[in-house]
């Protein structure tokens, strides 16, 4: 499989994989959000799924890929602080506003952040017509914000910390795929990376679940949170990995844009699944949200 994705690099056939692969990491990204924010701690969710990453990838990165060679280590290793500063952020945002509030603000501010990244990392460049593109998906976003600002009545104290915490999550978020893509680029076998990505970006988490698992005076059963776990590690998998094979095989950019037609996700998620309240008006945004991303593919 590895020599097929370093076949497909820089070819027609590997920019139709990336959409696909991009598109299906929004999918997916959604539904690992709607966990982490679900009826759980997000700290005690996502401290979950990070030590099922660690017991089911670590396997495979002893014995079933490659070991890293020489830089490839610092590659990986580099990653780990914009994930642990994106996980720690959109944890910190989700124990504050509702998930229909947050998931789209941090979904849609990481694109912007992501191309200026990438334009100053490895040198890629958009089409005017992917910049209104981009223009439409930030108009969404300053939008929303300011429809939650008016309207979210529960929790309105902490509102506006929130949604601070959010566009700092999308910051990182743009960090970890920006240094992700350039990261995959250079190592060798691209699932090399990520089985190590898997490993070493999931050790703090579970520490920091353990200590508010002994401080929280509700304690979730542990059976529910191993489930929980290891359903949000199979999900993460096909999330992460999928839009990392995605920024090796074409545009950062591009793949980091249409991976926010998971706002679109969120949104159906969050009513259906989390019985949160969404209406016409945020709907509507978040579609201009994706919206603004099929542009700046159209444009590519």
């Amino acid at each position: 499989m590895s020599e097929a994705i370093r076949a497909l690099e820089g070819t027609a056939a590997g920019h139709q994989l990336a959409l696909v692969l991009a598109l299906t990491a929004a999918l997916l990204h959604a539904f690992l959000g709607a966990i982490q924010k679900g009826r759980v701690d997000p700290w005690l969710s996502r401290g979950a799924i990070d030590a099922a990453f660690i017991v089911l990838t670590l396997p495979i990165a002893l014995f079933l890929v490659p070991l890293p060679q020489g830089r490839e280590w610092a590659l990986v290793i580099g990653t780990m602080p914009f994930m642990f500063a994106y996980k720690w952020l959109l944890a910190l945002a989700y124990t504050r506003a509702a998930y229909t509030v947050v998931y789209p603000v941090v979904r849609g501010s990481g694109p912007f952040f992501t191309v200026i990244g990438a334009w100053l990392l490895i040198g890629e460049t958009f089409t005017p017509m992917q910049w209104a593109g981009v223009g439409i998906l930030m108009g969404g976003i300053l939008g929303l914000a300011v429809y939650n600002l008016r309207h979210v009545s529960v929790g309105r104290d902490r509102l506006v910390p929130a949604l601070w915490l959010a566009v700092a999550t999308g910051l990182a978020t743009a960090a970890y795929t920006t240094w992700g893509a350039y990261a995959i680029r250079g190592t060798e076998d691209p699932f090399t990376y990520l089985a190590w990505f898997f490993v070493l970006c999931a050790v703090d988490m579970p520490l920091i679940a353990a200590w508010r698992w002994k401080a929280t005076p509700y304690k979730p059963p542990l059976r529910d949170l191993v489930r929980l776990g290891v359903t949000g590690a199979v999900i993460g998998w096909g999330s992460f990995g999928t839009v990392m094979l995605a920024t090796r095989l074409d545009k950062v950019g591009e793949a980091a844009v249409l991976r926010e037609t998971s706002t679109v996700f969120a949104a159906l998620i969050g009513w259906l699944v989390l019985k949160e309240s969404v209406g016409p008006r945020r709907v509507a945004l978040m579609v201009m949200i994706a919206l603004g991303a099929v542009v700046v593919e159209l444009g590519g």
